[in-house]
């Protein structure tokens, strides 16, 4: 690996940062804020930053720009690198399948993982990723419906859900 390098795109919802090696996604979120970003990368996949903007980063960029425009399974199509233990790996490539408009309880999703009593540590799962919307934790919801957490608030994550399940139900008419 090279280095780390980032772009950034203005979204309805706000600026939306992208961090990346040569050949993955590492973080990303909406924010501005880069170290906040960086600090998220497990310290293995952390590399100086650089100044030039790898093709992953400008991929991402379209990605993002495309989901806001409708076609909310584009993130999908971008490759993600995330490091941690075999379970909290495991639940990542997990929530990368989860179809947008059509969450998960923590309990539906920790079944998937392939350990139904694991509702704690799915969340968990959700809680540590880095690389918002192109591992989208925000479809995991509580059994109850409502929302559960979210590192970039409980609004945008109600805000995501509703897009992508308006999508939805727009392919499915």
């Amino acid at each position: 690996m090279n280095g780390l390098s980032s772009g950034q795109v203005t979204t309805a919802d706000g600026i939306f940062t992208v961090v990346a090696d040569d050949a993955h996604v590492v973080a990303s979120g909406w924010t501005q804020d880069l170290e906040t970003l960086v600090a998220l990368i497990h310290p293995r996949l952390r590399a100086d930053l650089t100044s030039h903007t790898s093709p992953v980063v400008q991929e991402a960029v379209k990605a993002v720009v495309a989901y806001y425009d409708g076609d909310v399974s584009a993130p999908a199509q971008i490759p993600v690198r995330q490091h941690s233990g075999p379970f909290r790996e495991r639940a990542w490539e997990v929530l990368r399948a989860v179809e947008p408009g059509a969450p998960l309880t923590y309990t539906e999703y920790a079944t998937r993982i392939g350990n139904p009593t694991a509702a704690r540590a799915a969340a968990s799962a959700c809680a540590m990723n880095a690389a918002a919307l192109f591992v989208p934790c925000h479809r995991i919801i509580r059994t109850d419906g409502t929302l559960g957490g979210f590192r970039y608030g409980l609004d945008l994550k109600a805000r995501l859900l509703s897009r992508e399940t308006q999508r939805r139900q727009r392919s499915l008419s």
